[in-house]
């Protein structure tokens, strides 16, 4: 999955497949995780979200499924 750097002081990178729905997010602290069944407007509004790391407490985090990757290296 192809990652997009964000600004941000909580995500460093973010990712996402239209077909399957998955989010994956790379944090600043080098954990990632995937988001399964995320509509394509979700992703659309976190990547325009003037604060991404408060869109994804809110509106992402603890309301989709998930699971952890492996560390990624930013």
């Amino acid at each position: 999955m192809k990652l997009t750097t964000v600004e941000s002081s909580m995500i460093h990178a973010v990712g996402y497949d239209p077909d399957t729905q998955t989010l994956e997010v790379v944090f600043n602290s080098g954990k990632a995780f995937q988001y399964y069944d995320v509509p394509p407007e979700v992703y659309e509004e976190l990547m325009s979200a003037k604060s991404k790391g408060h869109y994804m407490r809110n509106f992402i985090i603890d309301v989709y499924e998930w699971a952890p990757l492996k560390k990624r290296r930013h």
